[in-house]
């Protein structure tokens, strides 16, 4: 069964999740920088199945579009572009890097370990995908 990934981009990082191959269990797979992020996806899909691309958008409280809306605009427009086989949906990511900064607390880790962007990146890419697993996936 084909995997789905999420996609938590930023202009610098943006970190990635993706499924087990029965839809299970999501899983952070790293965090690459976002001017690289076509080409590792491009490897990825070559050596995985991959049916599904979820992509958080950024929205403030009164779901107003933020400052990364655009961005995120922009590499949705990409990722169909260069993907035209994997359908790509836009998926509310407004409380994910909050979500991840607690649960690395929650994991115990040092407070060096939880400055560290690229895992709250990764972090909050697996929270966005299990959320949607537990919403969509029966």
């Amino acid at each position: 069964m084909p995997r789905i990934l999420a996609i938590d981009y930023g202009l610098k990082r943006t970190g990635l999740a993706v499924t087990d191959p029965m839809q299970i269990i999501a899983t952070g797979l790293t965090t690459v920088a976002s001017p690289g992020l076509i080409a590792y996806l491009k490897d990825y899909f070559s050596k995985e199945q991959v049916e599904l691309i979820l992509l958080g958008e950024p929205r403030n409280w009164d779901d107003t579009d933020t400052h990364a809306t655009p961005l995120v605009r922009e590499i949705h427009a990409r990722l169909l572009k260069e993907f035209p086989g994997i359908p790509v949906t836009l998926v509310d990511e407004r409380f994910t890097s909050k979500m991840a900064s607690r649960a690395m607390i929650d994991m115990g880790l040092k407070k060096k370990q939880r400055r560290n962007k690229s895992l709250v990146d990764e972090i909050a890419a697996t929270i966005l995908l299990q959320e949607y697993l537990g919403r969509f996936i029966p």
